[in-house]
């Protein structure tokens, strides 16, 4: 080795979990963490749950402390962007104009979140990614609504977007007494995720909870002055829907839709993998960084978490997951891969390098999660993108439902909602590789009979 250094770009889940199997797995040499975040790595998956609730402080979230990184021996650089990386040398570039040279990078950088044109300059409108993003929506939520205009009264809430987290959102906020509207392009909650009847049977729990659900694309915003004097940005007092949107939800706006009056806008319109600061023609970049079944996405270099597209090896196709648990397996898939190459290519001698190893395919079995009221629900596998659907609804008032999804003739993902933890963790081996359908319809019964 030449004492260069490993640089992993992104201090989130995946970031962290690599630095840690780097050095637990023998890296002796210099270790880079670049983050373009303050703070210590977070877990992000509270911040629309516990955090915007307000049940947990910011520092619940924390991963490890600056104590629990120290025996790391980390170059540790926080609110640090990197804004390009030369592959065929493996050099960074950071925003300070500083060149980074490394004997290997992993890139871990995550997602970013959609927005619309204008919103960033509109007080009241948020987006949802970051620890800052989740404390301003919840100090939002926190004040009070137009009725008693110096606090106390629920505020008039707009959610664009009904995917995962604008339904996550939805909860907190309904649960905290505000006026909630739940705006989506399609008509059914987490559809793309989860099937549409699981998604209606969600839907159900919304209404219930007193969620306003409506089918609709966002045209823009309507605002006042932020004070009298005119100062600050114009803060948001509606949401406009496209002209054709649902009929007596709201007044008509000026371009013939209809308005939505609001004191809060969440947009949870989806997001972006943080891929823009790569352009090296030698990476594809499309809908992420793409990787081999190893993660690497070219020689020495790595991606892992959300941003990372590579071809499962067990599925047979290209992959891309936004969920925690696959943020850290693959983190620490990652840098065993990259040291296993690195150790090829080193002299046996070398005094940074680690031990030996082969390099081994990242074959998960995906996994995620979401709370929406006393609802839990649990997938394995890849459900989005199923050919076939197949949901048994064990108990409607309860929320209570199972379902299978199907690709190619094959089971490939499982969901549970409301079942107890044995019955939810005895699925994942149904879906642990692809069962024929008939196959898997029996296993899945086997493993909930006794529920």
């Amino acid at each position: 080795m030449t004492g260069l250094p490993i640089a992993v770009v992104g201090a989130s889940a995946a970031g962290l979990a690599a630095v840690e199997a780097l050095r637990r797995s023998g890296w002796r040499g210099p270790l880079t963490l670049i983050g373009d975040e303050p703070h210590l790595p977070y877990d992000r998956p509270p911040l629309s749950k516990q955090l915007l609730h307000g049940d947990w402080a910011p520092e619940k979230l924390t991963l490890r402390t600056a104590e629990q990184l120290a025996p790391l021996a980390l170059d540790l650089r926080l609110g640090t962007r990197a804004t390009g990386l030369d592959v065929a040398t493996r050099t960074l570039i950071l925003d300070g104009g500083e060149q980074l040279g490394c004997a290997g990078v992993i890139i871990a950088t995550g997602v970013t979140a959609r927005t619309l044109p204008g919103a960033d300059r509109i007080a009241g409108v948020h987006t949802l990614r970051t620890l800052d993003d989740a404390l301003a929506l919840r100090s939002g939520l926190a004040s009070g609504g137009p009725a008693a205009e110096g606090g106390g009264g629920g505020r008039r809430v707009v959610i664009v977007g009904n995917g995962v987290l604008g339904c996550e959102a939805a909860a907190v906020a309904r649960e905290l007494g505000h006026e909630v509207t739940l705006v989506g392009i399609g008509p059914t909650p987490m559809a793309a995720a989860v099937g549409t009847e699981v998604g209606e049977l969600l839907a159900e729990e919304h209404r219930a909870r007193g969620v306003r659900l409506l089918t609709a694309a966002v045209d823009g915003f309507e605002t006042a002055p932020a004070d009298q004097d005119g100062a600050g940005d114009p803060r948001v007092t509606a949401v406009r829907l496209a002209s054709g949107g649902p009929h007596g939800s709201g007044g008509v706006a000026a371009g013939g839709g209809t308005r939505l009056p609001a004191d809060l806008v969440l947009l949870a319109i989806g997001s972006r993998p943080a891929v823009g600061w790569l352009d090296d023609p030698a990476l594809d970049t499309t809908d992420g960084v793409r990787c081999d079944t190893y993660c690497a996405a070219a020689p020495g270099i790595y991606a892992a978490g959300d941003v990372a597209r590579w071809d499962h090896p067990v599925h047979g196709r290209p992959l891309r997951f936004e969920h925690r648990m696959n943020a850290t397996e693959q983190g620490m898939a990652a840098a065993r891969n990259l040291l296993a190459e690195l150790a090829a290519e080193a002299p046996a001698a070398a005094e940074d390098a680690a031990p030996a190893q082969e390099r081994r395919p990242f074959a998960p079995v995906p996994y995620f999660w979401s709370d929406q009221y006393a609802v839990k629900i649990q997938a394995y596998g890849p459900t989005a993108g199923a050919d076939r659907v197949e949901t048994t609804v064990l108990d409607r008032a309860e929320r209570r439902a199972l379902a299978l999804y199907g690709r190619d003739g094959n089971a490939v993902g499982v969901l549970a909602a409301g079942l107890p933890p044995r019955q939810v963790r005895a699925l994942r081996a149904v879906v642990a590789t692809p069962l024929p359908w008939e196959e898997a319809r029996e296993r899945v019964a086997a493993a909930t009979a006794d529920g």
